[in-house]
């Protein structure tokens, strides 16, 4: 498996130091708006490289039990992210042999540099490691660019992918900005690629603000582009539903409304209070689901709340679902499964496993805003007069979260609500 250690070892070069900013270095002039730190690698909880190693056999085979034990405990150490990554987003079946998953890698990596090559044909500046940040079509629907070449851009499709492309390369210039990583024009040109094949393949959703902020780390931890895109799409399969679009709504809206279900279950006081100040809709907590705290958490806090999150959500069916939906159909457990096949179920899973919860805008996520709430709970009944209020409280959270306890509220929350809602 091809993973970080590649961009660690550069890292790790260009610092020279073992503190957890040489592993995302910051630009010096950006040190004072960045969010404080809270995370650090610890030995004995965070799943270190050596333990990474120890937990496949001798044809690669992964113990993910003992995998999501460590990371429940303490996280990934950031020279392994990437490619544990893999395995908590279902790119990688952990009952798969290390030869399987090289012909698969090899596979993919094929099938990308085929779709890259179709995009090229299209769009020359499309792996030149430039990126473009002003329009290709004109309001007339002609090239305005000449790297447009050999479209036909009276095709609908062509014609949409290409008003998004100047867009996408926007938001990349805005993209973690602070890193040293993003400097380079070619890293943002990497992000950029992914991001404009992946809304080329998605013909119902495209290309959404607020996705660069999700692919824009696996940019930075997985050193071959086509891996980092096929991690990139796993990712978008359990948050896409959150970018789809309509005239009058946003995906990520039928979370915001299991958000008041539960809130309104858990914490009715607070809920009511909430609506009293027109607040009950929770859109001051829309931001925190669509792009995953990213911006209530510094950047290596944020890695560190992901995979806690996917780590506790983890179900080992994952990546039949992706890649054999009916064969995951088939293997769909019940709730009389034995000890030992629940233990290859993060605990959120877990749980939902053995009380037979199923609510797909249930998500962990949603149960993390809740614990955040429930944080800030008497200074939004005390002090919150209005919805500005509340949002100005809650932005306080900046880099005073602690991911792991956070996670930890947010299942006493979710078994708090299982067992209000059964009662009912």
């Amino acid at each position: 498996m091809i993973g970080c250690g590649g961009l660690w070892r550069v890292l790790m070069k260009s610092s020279g130091t073992t503190e957890l900013n040489s592993f995302y270095p910051i630009r010096p002039e950006c040190q004072a708006d960045v969010p404080t730190t809270r995370f650090k690698p610890r030995s004995g909880k965070t799943l270190s490289a050596r333990r990474w190693q120890a937990s496949f056999d001798a044809a690669g085979r992964l113990d993910i039990a003992k995998v999501l034990r460590r990371i429940q405990r303490g996280g990934v150490h950031p020279s392994i992210k990437g490619e544990v990554w893999e395995f908590l987003l279902g790119c990688y079946d952990p009952n798969s042999t290390l030869e399987e998953r090289n012909e698969l890698m090899q596979r993919r990596r094929g099938q990308y540099d085929m779709w890259k090559a179709e995009c090229q044909k299209m769009v020359s500046v499309i792996g030149s490691g430039k990126f473009v940040t002003t329009p290709l079509i004109g309001d007339d629907g002609e090239p305005t660019d000449p790297s447009v070449v050999g479209a036909k851009p009276s095709d609908n499709k062509v014609l949409q992918w290409m008003q998004l492309l100047h867009q996408i390369g926007l938001d990349v210039v805005r993209t973690d900005r602070a890193l040293v990583f993003y400097e380079s024009e070619s890293n943002q040109a990497k992000l950029w690629d992914v991001l404009s094949i992946y809304a080329w393949l998605d013909n119902d959703i495209g290309y959404v603000q607020g996705m660069n902020d999700i692919c824009s780390p696996l940019v930075m931890l997985i050193e071959n582009e086509a891996d980092c895109f096929w991690c990139f799409d796993r990712a978008m399969r359990r948050m896409r539903e959150n970018f789809r679009c309509t005239a009058s709504s946003m995906g990520v809206q039928s979370q915001l409304g299991t958000l008041s279900q539960i809130m309104k279950t858990v914490d009715p006081k607070l809920h009511h209070h909430l609506q009293d100040l027109d607040g009950g809709e929770y859109l001051f907590a829309f931001r925190m689901l669509m792009v995953l705290f990213r911006r209530e958490f510094s950047f290596a806090d944020t890695l560190y709340l992901w995979e806690l999150m996917w780590g506790m959500e983890y179900n080992p069916n994952i990546f039949a679902k992706y890649e054999d939906p009916d064969r995951a159909k088939t293997n769909a457990p019940t709730t009389a499964v034995n000890d030992k096949v629940l233990k290859q179920y993060g605990k959120f899973e877990r749980k939902n496993l053995k009380t037979g919860h199923k609510d797909e805008n249930c998500a962990l996520a949603v149960f993390l805003v809740a614990s955040v709430l429930e944080t800030k709970n008497k200074r939004i009944l005390t002090e919150a007069k209005g919805v500005d209020d509340v949002v100005k409280i809650l932005g306080d959270i900046t880099s005073s979260l602690d991911a792991k306890k956070a996670c930890t509220e947010a299942l006493k929350i979710q078994k708090k609500y299982i067992e209000r809602t059964k009662k009912a």
